[in-house]
């Protein structure tokens, strides 16, 4: 039996922490010390880029933070507007633009991340995660100079850990929970092509584009705490809703972050004066501030902290104007939406493609309002909950 010990437990007072496998553990930590939550992630993490790049044969990233994704992405190129968005330097390869989109997800989100990547890390994605603030990061393999530089990252503390990719768990799993232990079955679920034969809506024009947004997204749920829904569009996900006890919830939290990521494509977003000065995480809290309805701090009020000159207002009557321009975004649920207004709210935010278990008493009226307003839904049969 192969043992690691960690830093501590879940928080620090919790000592004692460590894992082990018997037959040995699948990873190595190269660089740094692993704490409980960090192997948490990477694990999770681990298992949802391995399934994208499964199920759509394109390099695949992801940014955990408290078992959740915050952001999880494959490797589609950056269009100028993205790369504008993202602060993204010139040269990218496919890695690093899938984890630059995973990472510009939920840029708030991912502040202090745990990153998982579906290859090797190569020198193009160390030299971009060295500039965030991440607590670590997992892949199958790290190039040399990759792992130089992430070996510097957080004076030397970044915790780099290498899995074996070619690793696969038992069928039957187990955990431990107030002395008591739970075994089932693994899911071993990956969406394909054959989860969108069943349309249900009158609409059935189901293109290319959103069957890579719509596998994204349930991957995504997969790994995300339920209740959850996920918005996803140019093959990442723009609104991850994590762990709501109810589904219309976890739609408006998704919806609101979808909406943010949306209005930074706006030319007065990608525009604004920032002050040289201001560092990539500044400029992510600013935006986030300029863009909201209740900012806690008034930005337009206090440019001159922020920019060279004031920026022009974008008011509430204008963003609204301004997203009803999106109408190509994908949403899946990781169970059946038990109501209509689950459908009105997700329209709003652009979603034309939506994928769900189905198996609701109300399943009809769900179907009607999509049709109503021009949805394609299609009934997976797979529920997706993951606590």
């Amino acid at each position: 039996m192969e043992k690691l010990e960690l830093k501590y437990g879940v928080n620090p007072d919790q000592k004692d922490a460590f894992v082990f496998r018997k037959g040995g553990l699948p990873f190595e930590v190269l660089n740094g010390k692993a704490g409980y939550i960090n192997l948490l992630d990477a694990l999770s993490g681990w298992q949802l880029v391995k399934d994208l790049k499964k199920a759509t044969g394109m390099a695949a990233a992801t940014s955990f933070k408290h078992v959740s994704p915050a952001g999880a992405a494959v490797g589609l190129p950056l269009d100028d507007v993205e790369r504008r968005m993202y602060f993204a330097p010139g040269e990218l390869s496919e890695l690093a633009s899938a984890f630059v989109r995973a990472r510009g997800a939920d840029r708030m989100s991912s502040f202090g991340d745990f990153i998982a990547l579906s290859d090797k890390c190569d020198e193009s994605t160390a030299r971009i995660i060295s500039k965030e603030v991440s607590d670590g990061i997992i892949a199958p393999g790290y190039d040399e100079k990759a792992l130089e530089i992430l070996g510097k990252k957080k004076k030397g503390a970044y915790t780099v850990i290498a899995i074996d990719g070619d690793y696969e768990p038992e069928v039957d799993e187990e955990r431990s929970l107030f002395g008591v232990t739970f075994h089932q079955e693994r899911n071993s679920y990956v969406p394909s092509e054959s989860d969108f034969e069943n349309l249900v809506t009158k609409n059935k024009n189901l293109p290319e584009s959103a069957r890579l947004d719509l596998i994204v997204s349930l991957v995504a749920l997969k790994y995300t705490q339920s209740n959850s829904v996920c918005y996803a569009e140019r093959g990442q996900t723009i609104g991850v809703g994590a762990g709501q006890q109810s589904r219309i919830h976890c739609t408006r939290l998704a919806g609101s972050k979808a909406d943010l990521w949306h209005l930074r494509h706006s030319e007065k977003v990608l525009s604004l004066p920032f002050k040289k000065e201001l560092s990539r995480n500044d400029k992510d809290n600013v935006i986030e501030q300029y863009l909201s309805d209740c900012p806690e701090v008034d930005v337009l009020s206090e440019w001159d902290r922020y920019f060279t000159s004031q920026p022009e207002p974008f008011g509430r009557d204008d963003k609204i104007e301004y997203l009803a321009s999106f109408s190509s975004t994908s949403l899946s649920s990781d169970a059946f939406f038990p109501f209509e207004d689950n459908i009105s709210r997700a329209y709003r935010s652009g979603v034309r493609y939506i994928a769900e278990p189905g198996g609701s008493m109300r399943d009809e009226s769900v179907i009607g309002k999509a049709d109503e307003l021009g949805i394609v839904m299609c009934f997976t049969s797979h529920r997706l909950f993951h606590h």
